[in-house]
């Protein structure tokens, strides 16, 4: 089952990486519940594409998204929390967009949108997608089609294109 809009969405656990250095657990409901949030799906930390643009691209326009009326911003990633913890410090991400480790893909695979690269060595990981989230409620969701081991430029789940899409 792949997720739709209006779909809810599941209770999963991800982890970030806590201030005492470890991984720590947080709950989707935590992340989602109540809040108005841009979640973006990447395919991996420092892989090209994602460090160039896709990642790039949200910081970017973190203010005017939550101008527009996000209350967070989170990049999701099948790495685990010491990964995305060091890739958001070589990008300055700050407090701007919260970043989520899904090192086990459950996640990803819950909404039906994973991406299977075993035979390029990379494993499970997540497509490129974005989504608006209210509530834990899909109100927007892009994903960039087909999803292939290729792995496409991040056009229809970037910023921008978000940004021209979301009402």
């Amino acid at each position: 089952m792949t997720i739709n809009i209006g779909d809810t969405l599941p209770k999963v656990t991800s982890f970030i990486l806590a201030e005492n250095g470890g991984p720590l657990a947080i709950n989707s409901e935590d992340l989602f519940l109540g809040k108005t949030v841009v979640l973006f799906g990447i395919v991996g930390a420092y892989t090209e594409t994602c460090s160039t643009s896709h990642l790039p691209g949200f910081l970017k326009h973190s203010d005017t998204l939550k101008k527009k009326g996000a209350d967070d911003i989170i990049c999701l990633s099948v790495n685990d929390a010491f990964v995305m913890a060091a890739w958001s410090k070589d990008h300055n991400v700050r407090k701007r967009i919260q970043m989520i480790s899904d090192g086990n893909a459950l996640f990803v695979k819950k909404l039906g949108l994973e991406l299977d690269l075993t035979n390029f060595g990379l494993g499970i990981r997540s497509q490129r997608f974005s989504m608006v989230i209210e509530d834990c409620i899909v109100k927007h969701l892009q994903r960039e089609n087909p999803p292939t081991a290729d792995l496409p430029a991040a056009n229809l789940t970037s910023a921008e294109h978000l940004l021209k899409v979301w009402q």
